[in-house]
């Protein structure tokens, strides 16, 4: 039983007709016919009859409808019971650097706007110390980049992003790979050719890279984003990160993505279980699913795709 079923029943007989209840609801009558016909089966009674005087409504249809239009008003006072209460408490929140440059101002003028009574501390770390801190409870919510989690806690994967190679164009022309430039694509032997700066083996990124792709010429290990950004063009280099890496940056950079195979890693949205969370933190989740959709929805993640789930 739908709610549309139950207010377009009640539509038909304060009109008295299907017809003018169709017109009156913008619908086709057929098709509201069909949706009664539909609730007078899930009920298996007769709802409605038809007379000379138009479609009126059976003892028992008279019955429900006195029902359906008191549940209806409880429906209504819920909403605006909904509307007019506010949620307040606090929340910590974990973005790793990557991530916070792609969402993070967007999601807290997002909060700022549905929940301004919710206080909000955003927490920038390492995908492994972002999980630590959820396991210790110090962080209520956090997006990082692996699934091997307490079974206790709730994870969503979110966002599968893909990796770019980031470099400026002088080095790119420097290794003759000028093509690339035009292609917006690096392949793994053309990679294998680049002086690179990448995060230490501390680093899941380090880690799936060197997975995924074998003799990579590692020149310098920098596990901080916003130095490692700056140190590529100041050391005439380049480095493999997703696509948000760039925004932490202020140079003229390349954005490549790396391609024969793609190289992707998951986004997980993790929590304690959600029996544990307060009202303030799963409105929390629910604004930074909102927040990624419209991003990746508005083109401005390059290389993520949502995860439906």
């Amino acid at each position: 039983m739908e709610l549309k079923q139950l207010k377009y029943f009640i539509a038909v007989i304060e009109s008295g007709s299907l017809g003018k209840a169709a017109k009156n609801l913008d619908i086709g009558t057929s098709a509201l016919s069909q949706q009664i016909s539909k609730l007078e089966s899930e009920l298996s009674i007769r709802l409605l009859q038809r007379t000379t005087l138009g479609t009126v409504p059976t003892p028992a249809g008279l019955a429900f409808f006195q029902q359906v239009q008191l549940a209806l008003r409880h429906l209504e006072h819920a909403v605006d019971s909904a509307h007019s209460s506010r949620l307040s408490g606090h929340v910590t929140v974990g973005f790793s650097p990557s991530v916070a440059a792609v969402i993070g101002t967007h999601f807290l003028k997002l909060m700022r706007n549905r929940y301004p009574d919710i206080k909000v501390r955003l927490i920038e770390g390492l995908s492994g110390d972002l999980k630590a801190l959820v396991n210790a409870r110090q962080l209520d919510v956090a997006i990082i980049f692996r699934d091997d989690v307490d079974p206790q806690w709730a994870i969503q994967p979110l966002v599968k992003e893909q990796m770019f190679l980031i470099s400026p164009k002088e080095v790119l022309s420097q290794y003759h790979l000028e093509n690339c430039i035009d292609m917006q694509t690096v392949t793994h032997t053309q990679l294998k050719k680049l002086p690179l700066i990448l995060p230490s083996q501390r680093h899941g990124l380090r880690l799936l890279l060197e997975h995924k792709i074998h003799q990579l010429k590692v020149a310098y290990e920098i596990d901080g984003l916003h130095l490692l950004m700056e140190s590529i063009s100041q050391l005439e280099m380049a480095t493999i990160q997703p696509a948000g890496a760039a925004l932490t940056s202020r140079q003229d950079l390349c954005l490549l993505r790396v391609v024969e195979p793609a190289i992707e890693r998951i986004n997980y949205l993790i929590s304690l279980s959600e029996e544990e969370l307060s009202p303030a933190t799963l409105a929390t989740k629910v604004v930074i699913r909102t927040c990624v959709t419209n991003l990746i929805q508005e083109n401005r993640w390059p290389g993520a795709k949502l995860i439906n789930t």
